[in-house]
């Protein structure tokens, strides 16, 4: 049975269409619809088989680049280097596939919000049913506590409040009736239906089933996310894109190296291929693709002191290099704790402190009142929102309400005051009670105090409430009603997005047992009105702030109210172009929600599929988007998204499988950590990559000078592969560790497009490649003029482009900034342990007679020392002027646009 609007139908007419009635299905059509409709289950693609995943994992470039390094070192029968580099290779493919294997989880974590089993009514009478029995038109039983088995039109409701935050991002419980609403009424606001997968968190209700397992809301969520799979991140298409440019390169030098020395030089083909083997190996940087893993994974240890935990490795990065974050409001920007900020009494208004559940926070009077003056009046308003009242504070583990977070702020309120809840509600117990229904809008309770007097309080929507209120009460005597006042007092209230609260009361000698208890409240007097929001968290507003300057844009996507959104996000400096609603987005194409989400920021009563055009949008405009959420609701955008963001604390399952990252503290101000973060791993990667690519560059064109000229190899295959391990194994790792640069969040987000090399790292490349050249070439040539045996020379040039190397890495640690200074020098420890590592290797091919008899070393002495060192320093030297020239151009480009501004 398919009808999209049983939220537009009477409770008879959905019985009717359904072919039901309320004392449910016979046993027999409830077996024929099973058959018909299929049981109650989302349903699942079976599990991608693990060797899918794992050759998938060889599509990656860096691993491909790996392999023809792996595979040059066995051309040449090296087989410890290609023990190494096969190694990584293999770490890096069962990361991959354990990593793809658990994100496979997402789509089969929502089968674990349909309830187990449900109250049934069946040839008559209640029955417990597995869920996935119930079928359309099964009326089912729902008290608190329940979990929603399916999609339920309601038909009898009675103090029904659900928690729809998972399916609909509503940051507070939702009142339930029966009455329709209209076809196009936005889904958060259909207060006829129950759907599945939500919680009932107060009353009872008889609903009949019109939409199971697939045909569900959250079924159509899941068919949602199964359509969306995940693209390549920014620094994997940068890294792809450096990739085949330096393997081609690399070949191609490789190729002309071998035809000019066996065509034009008459080498012989094994001596010439051996020296096109050496330049190969020389000039592919197979430690990129480690120093890489191991940069991702140092940020992840980092992520997690800060309370976010990586799920996918390439997520760190990714969220250095986001433009956009599309975060939800409530737990992430605010508390997710109710709260009064605002109590309005006739004599004026108080401002409440604090924030969420914990009685902190001062109560303090609008001048130019005191507390005196209201003090009677306040403590009266307070005691009544204690007494109407069916919720309960508990202070462990942390401060939090059991029941309906609108009655929790009321007593986090009187806590505030130094009201004793326990000792109030012992004073005057309840004897009646009229609960809380969507159609009446107000609850009523009724008490008897230790004098046998009565006293019937009330709280509920204000404009029903002052209907009901001839009168107020001022300094303890009734006065009129000052219906303007309160009116004025409600807009400036709702303005700020505060949620207006009214509680009234009325006193009498002896209980009217002729009346009811709602004719009873027919004839009230206004105590006051208090303003409840969900406060933001000012550490948020802070992150918010930092995030903008560092030129990310923020968008609010919200299930809550425009105007409720609007007044938070004003709060972080949100939505001065409006607010673009759920309704709105319907009624946009694709082409011009793209341009509106260049303006508007805060996105309200938005559903999925608005979530998910909304990500779609902004990644059309090339943007890196962010996306945070909690609920079943979240998970099709936050798979869409560069970055997936779940909340750990109340996220669902869903959300969590299918982000890339979890926040375990559910604050914005770790989704600001983290990107600083990314941007700090992948500055980390850039370092790595201007230090990897000239060193092996620059060994390369060693072997390419010796060719033309017809010289002895300066450097061995073998020597050049020890340079390569020992540098990227010590000195490339030792970059890893770098912390964020100053100007880190300063910076716009890089674009989705750039090279990994700009034209600036280009040109260092090339100039420390020359820098390294000329100085290995001219220790190696002016050694063999002098009568040096070419044993000693090859010892004189390993030892030289190892120290030109160690030199640059100082160099390395900033790419702009200088590093002839105390931190520069010595702010990274694992620098000079790596360094330190990397001397007592040298000395050990140098010295010892088993490694020079290997790699065809001899010992050297302190003049050539002396000039090595002298050298190597040059490149130092060198970098750093550069650097400072780099500096003033850019100041002087600052100054020249700040003019033209």
């Amino acid at each position: 049975m398919d009808v999209s609007n049983w939220h537009a139908l009477e409770p008879q007419q959905a019985l009717q269409t359904l072919g039901s009635c309320m004392t449910g299905l016979s046993a027999g059509d409830a077996r024929h619809r099973l058959r018909r409709e299929g049981p109650n289950q989302l349903p699942i693609a079976p599990p991608e088989h693990v060797l899918r995943r794992l050759a998938r994992q060889f599509k990656n470039v860096l691993i491909a680049i790996l392999m023809l390094a792996g595979l040059a070192t066995l051309a040449i029968r090296h087989w410890i280097d290609a023990v190494v580099i096969f190694g990584v290779i293999l770490a890096m493919v069962l990361i991959g596939t354990l990593q793809e294997g658990r994100a496979e989880k997402a789509l089969r974590a929502i089968q674990s919000l349909l309830a187990r089993h449900t109250i049934v009514y069946r040839d008559g009478r209640l029955q417990r049913l597995p869920t996935d029995q119930i079928v359309p038109g099964d009326i089912v039983r729902l008290q608190a506590g329940d979990q929603v088995p399916a999609d339920l039109r309601l038909l009898q409701a009675a103090g029904l409040r659900i928690d729809e935050s998972p399916l609909t991002g509503e940051s507070i419980t939702v009142d339930k009736g029966i009455d329709p609403v209209a076809p196009r009424t936005p889904l958060a606001e259909r207060r006829d239906m129950a759907f599945s997968g939500t919680h009932v968190a107060q009353g009872h209700a008889l609903g009949v089933v019109v939409a199971t397992g697939a045909r569900t809301e959250i079924g159509r969520i899941v068919r949602l996310a199964e359509n969306i799979s995940g693209g390549h991140t920014p620094l994997m298409q940068q890294m792809a894109d450096l990739s085949w440019k330096l393997t081609i390169a690399i070949l191609v030098l490789a190729a002309v190296t071998f035809g000019f020395g066996w065509l034009i030089r008459h080498a012989a083909f094994e001596e010439a291929f051996l020296a096109a083997i050496a330049l190969a190996v020389a000039a592919i940087p197979e430690g990129l693709p480690a120093v890489v893993t191991i940069t991702l994974a140092i940020g992840v240890q980092r992520m997690a002191r800060r309370n976010a935990i990586i799920r996918r490795l390439y997520a760190v990065e990714t969220l250095g290099a986001v433009d956009v974050i599309c975060s939800d409001k409530t737990g992430t920007l605010t508390h997710n704790q109710m709260m009064v900020r605002s109590v309005v009494l006739p004599q004026g208004q108080l401002v409440v402190a604090g924030d969420g559940y914990a009685p902190t926070g001062r109560i303090t009077p609008a001048e130019p009142l005191t507390m005196a003056d209201i003090q009677p009046d306040f403590e009266r308003l307070l005691r009544a929102g204690v007494l109407c009242n069916d919720s309960a504070l508990k202070s462990e583990p942390e401060w939090h309400v059991v029941g309906s977070a609108t009655e929790g702020a009321l007593l986090t309120l009187a806590l505030k005051a130094g009201i004793d809840i326990d000792a109030a509600r012992a004073a005057c117990p309840r004897s009646d009670v009229l609960p809380f229904e969507p159609e009446r809008r107000f609850m009523v309770t009724q008490h008897r105090s230790a004098s046998g007097r009565v006293w019937i309080v009330a709280k509920g929507a204000p404009e029903t409430l002052l209907a009901r209120c001839p009168s107020q009460v001022r300094q303890g005597t009734d006065e009129s009603l000052d219906y303007e006042y309160w009116q004025q007092c409600l807009d400036e209230l709702t303005k700020t997005g505060q949620r207006p609260l009214a509680i009234a009361a009325a006193e009498m000698a002896v209980e009217n047992t002729q009346a009811s208890l709602e004719e009873m409240a027919s004839n009230l007097a206004l105590l006051g009105i208090v303003g409840i929001e969900d406060p933001p968290r000012a550490d948020a507003i802070a992150a918010v702030a930092h995030c903008r300057a560092a030129g990310i844009h923020i968008k609010m996507i919200t299930g809550d109210h425009a105007a409720t959104a609007q007044a938070i996000g004003a709060r972080f400096g949100l939505g001065q172009a409006g607010v673009l609603s759920g309704q709105d987005i319907d009624a946009l194409d694709d082409a011009a929600l793209r341009e509106r989400t260049r303006s508007i920021d805060i996105y309200a009563r938005t559903t999925p599929e608005h979530k998910l055009r909304l990500v779609k949008a902004l990644q059309d405009r090339g943007c890196v988007v962010a996306m945070t959420g909690d609920g079943v609701n979240d998970a099709p955008a936050l798979k869409q998204a560069e970055v997936g963001i779940a909340m750990g604390r109340r996220g669902t399952d869903t959300a969590r499988e299918a982000a890339h990252i979890v926040l375990t503290d559910d604050n914005f101000v770790s989704i600001a950590e983290a990107v600083e973060q990314g941007r700090t791993v992948y500055d980390n990667i850039k370092k790595s990559v201007l230090f990897l690519v000239p060193t092996g560059l620059a060994e390369a064109m060693i072997v390419v000078l010796a060719l033309l000229a017809g010289l002895t190899l300066p450097l061995t295959p073998l020597q050049i592969l020890w340079v390569n391990t020992i540098t990227a194994t010590t000195l490339g790792l030792a970059l890893a560790f770098e912390h964020a640069e100053t100007d880190l969040m300063q910076r716009s987000p890089r674009g989705r497009r750039d090279s990994i090399l700009s034209g600036m790292l280009a040109w260092r490349i090339v100039f420390v490649t020359l820098v390294i050249v000329a100085g290995t070439f001219g220790q190696f040539l002016w050694a063999i003029e002098h009568g040096v045996p070419v044993e000693r020379a090859r010892t004189i040039a390993i030892n030289t482009v190892v120290m030109f190397e160690i030199a640059y890495l100082f160099s390395s640690r900033s790419i702009v900034s200088p590093v002839l200074n105390w931190r520069g020098l010595t702010g990274n420890r694992y620098v000079l342990i790596a360094i330190a590592i990397t001397l007592v290797f040298q000395a050990a091919l140098t010295y010892t007679p088993l490694l020079q008899t290997v790699f065809a070393t001899r010992p050297l002495d302190l003049a050539d020392w002396v000039a090595i060192l002298g050298t190597a320093s040059t490149v130092f030297i060198l970098v750093e002027l550069e650097k400072t020239i780099l500096r003033r151009r850019q100041r002087r480009r600052d100054r020249l646009a700040s003019v033209s501004v």
